[in-house]
């Protein structure tokens, strides 16, 4: 009798399901037969101006050094983001991405009687990691979408050792002011870890946002997470970090994997920071094209979330899966979200104002047909 895998597997994964990233341009274009320049996707919360020339430049010059191991301590690009952030370079953790160091964060300070708490509807790394390690994870239920800190901050017992924070929150888009991070932070024991998620820091509009780094002064038990993936245009590379103390530095690169981002990678993510021009065009196109989603999204009629990210989330008013299906056939991705307890909603990428354009433009034709009928009278 053929031996079941699945039953070898520690207990914390059986249970998994694998992470399911936005459908690639390419796969479409094989599976209707498309030209591949023909495909809109707003489905990764990917920088729609392509990348940074500076970085670009960068990574072709480190091409010539594919032969040696990265800097496994990656010196420059740790300076570089000390001198920009105004911390030590013994405080930052660097990851393939910051999802390597959520999980580097989980694995180091959670275990199988352990409790991680982390909000409805928040990014799924959350709960993988922590189901991965058989650590208890606890959902608190969302608040208006969002996070409901003062629920995160009450369901805190004597097992809890990490909560994760998302500010902003993908795929809801939801933020939190300074204040009411400031609170939350208050109210959680030192000796539980707070790991405040800010991938989509560079996004946040307004002095009211909290800027994580600055918080570490006053609260040491808090870790803060940022990505080059978003803004900075280099998804491709996957660089992420965390700033944290160096005492939680320290034992986050005890578990850290060497050489866990290549030299390609360490020498984009270098030169792109130099590059405040690129930044603040990334900056002014997600504003753009907020505004143009969500007054589209107005003039048909269908509710969405207020977004603080690079990305809205709408409601379809069906089985968005379908709207998905219909627009997939349009040669346009966007991201079904049944997956986050949100079967009714989709999350729409910002891209290009053309790109904006044609989107909504077919979005009409493939939400279901009572609801456009309504629309068009």
């Amino acid at each position: 009798m053929p031996i079941d895998y699945q039953t070898l597997a520690v207990e914390g994964v059986q249970g998994l399901m694998p992470y399911q990233p936005g459908k690639p341009i390419d796969e479409l274009a094989r599976e209707l037969g498309l030209d591949p320049d023909s495909i809109v996707k707003l489905a990764s919360n990917e920088n729609p101006l392509g990348p940074s020339p500076l970085a670009v430049e960068a990574a072709r010059d480190a091409l010539g050094t594919l032969c040696r191991y990265p800097d496994g301590n990656g010196f420059n690009l740790k300076a570089r983001l000390a001198s920009r952030l105004g911390v030590g370079p013994a405080q930052i953790t660097l990851g393939n991405g910051s999802n390597d160091v959520l999980e580097i964060i989980a694995r180091s300070f959670a275990s199988h009687d352990s409790e991680v708490i982390f909000s409805q509807h928040a990014f799924a790394v959350y709960p993988l990691v922590t189901r991965a390690l058989g650590a208890r994870g606890v959902e608190v239920p969302a608040r208006h979408w969002g996070h409901d800190l003062d629920a995160m901050a009450e369901a805190v017992t004597s097992n809890t050792r990490l909560i994760f924070v998302a500010n902003p929150n993908n795929p809801t888009g939801t933020a939190h002011d300074s204040q009411t991070i400031e609170a939350f932070l208050g109210k959680i024991p030192e000796e539980v870890l707070v790991v405040l998620d800010e991938a989509y820091f560079e996004y946040l509009e307004g002095e009211d946002f909290p800027d994580g780094v600055a918080l570490l002064e006053n609260f040491p038990n808090l870790i803060v997470t940022r990505s080059f993936s978003k803004a900075w245009g280099l998804a491709a590379l996957r660089v992420g970090y965390s700033v944290s103390s160096a005492a939680i530095a320290d034992i986050l690169n005890r578990v850290r994997q060497p050489f866990n981002v290549d030299s390609v990678a360490l020498a984009a993510a270098t030169a792109v920071l130099d590059d405040e021009d690129y930044l603040a065009r990334s900056r002014q196109t997600n504003r753009e094209g907020i505004k143009q989603l969500e007054e589209g999204f107005q003039a048909l009629g269908l509710d969405y979330i207020p977004s603080a990210g690079n990305f809205v989330t709408v409601d379809t008013g069906e089985e968005a899966g379908a709207v998905f299906q219909r627009l997939l056939a349009r040669g346009i991705i966007v991201r079904p979200i049944a997956g986050y307890g949100m079967p009714a909603h989709l999350r729409v990428s910002v891209g290009l104002a053309s790109e904006n354009r044609r989107f909504l433009e077919a979005l009409p034709e493939a939400i279901s047909p009572v609801v456009d009928e309504t629309l068009h009278g």
